[in-house]
């Protein structure tokens, strides 16, 4: 049997191409390469804005075959670059897909490519550190492969680029929709108990379900909001989401808003780059990570506790552990690589986490972290 002819390249900055087949959208793209290691939730990882500016090499080969639905987008579009997976998609079985992964792919303008080593691939990342690459598909064939590997060359990588500003909501809204549950799906939350302010910094939908689960009412305000701003709404709580970029950039605007609403003594949790965020209002600093840590089944033990969770996590940025000041404290560490993964104030309802007790996708073992959210603000109440 003749082997396909290639359709799409797949160039890395150091001039090594992967050749493959593309669905999804024609056209070429640069971004930075990560590796996720999930072995589900294909769509909510391609929509998650935290990937803005990556393209996602999904190590699990079985890409596609559940199909896609509105239910599980985690927000409007695909926000990830593109994808890069080992076998193409088979056609979807599952009594929820409403469409094919490669066309929704195409309608919403990302490029994907299949039939790739993602085990050579993934570890060329883990050895020398997440490459700056352009993907292109052309069903001809044809790719001007100097052009490519220069267009992977210009990247301007993720370090110093402030992200959450192009994925953060353009005005606030208020968000009262509760988790997935059989039979009925979603349902609104009809007896909120607390007034949380999220900062959008690019939000995960099931984040803010999860928090009207837990009993709050939502207000989403844009990553640019001042302390005035989320004091106006007088909440009980000020959640700060996860999303993309360099803490560091995000942090010009982020960080004094973050300062002057500590000063309030109210609860206030961050996940993702709202970790990073209150770790850097309080004093610490972030680095940029080799690879990153981009999966549903990394491993981190609560330090208080002992306990070890199974979280999902996507970041390439980490916070300093050795950068905490007095009066700020770790309570959690990946057991992968020994980086932080959370931190508190001593006497304070305080607290942030690196990994996303939301799951969607991946395990659902840190979702009490909403509850013990929800308990500090009727504590604070009381």
């Amino acid at each position: 049997m003749t082997p396909a002819k290639p359709t799409a390249c797949l160039a890395l900055a150091d001039g090594t191409l992967f050749y493959g087949q593309g669905f999804g959208a024609t056209g070429q793209t640069q971004a930075e390469l990560c590796f996720n290691t999930a072995m589900t939730g294909y769509q909510e990882i391609m929509t998650d804005p935290s990937y803005a500016g990556q393209i996602v090499t999904f190590t699990f080969p079985h890409i596609g075959n559940v199909g896609v639905n509105p239910e599980d987008d985690e927000t409007g579009d695909p926000v990830a670059s593109g994808m890069v997976v080992k076998w193409m998609p088979t056609a979807s079985s599952n009594w929820r897909a409403a469409e094919e992964l490669s066309g929704w792919l195409s309608s919403r303008g990302r490029i994907a490519i299949g039939g790739v080593d993602t085990r050579r691939l993934t570890r060329a990342i883990r050895q020398a550190g997440a490459p700056h690459v352009a993907l292109a598909h052309n069903p001809d064939g044809i790719f001007d492969i100097e052009a490519l590997v220069a267009s992977a060359r210009d990247f301007a990588g993720l370090e110093g680029m402030d992200l959450a500003k192009d994925v953060t909501c353009a005005q606030s809204y208020r968000w009262n929709e509760k988790r997935w549950a059989w039979p009925d799906g979603y349902t609104p939350q009809k007896d909120p108990k607390f007034k949380v302010v999220a900062v959008d910094y690019g939000a995960k939908r099931n984040i803010l379900r999860c928090l009207a689960s837990a009993g709050c009412d939502v207000t989403v305000l844009p990553a640019t909001a001042t302390a005035d701003e989320v004091m106006a709404h007088e909440p009980d709580g000020v959640f700060l989401s996860n999303g993309p970029g360099d803490p560091a950039a995000t942090g010009e605007y982020a960080v004094p808003m973050i300062k002057d609403v500590l000063e309030q003594d109210l609860p206030v949790f961050g996940i993702c780059l709202g970790h990073q965020m209150l770790a850097l209002a309080l004093g610490a600093k972030t680095v940029k990570m080799n690879h990153g840590h981009h999966g549903a089944n990394h491993p981190v033990k609560d330090l208080d506790t002992g306990k070890v969770e199974i979280t999902s996590m996507n970041h390439g940025f980490a916070v300093d552990a050795q950068t905490l000041p007095d009066g700020v404290v770790e309570t959690h560490t990946s057991l992968f690589d020994g980086s932080n993964c959370g931190i508190k104030v001593t006497g304070k309802p305080v607290y942030s986490v690196q990994y996303h007790p939301e799951a969607s996708p991946g395990p659902q073992d840190s979702y009490y972290l909403f509850e013990r959210f929800a308990e500090a603000m009727a504590a604070r109440a009381r």
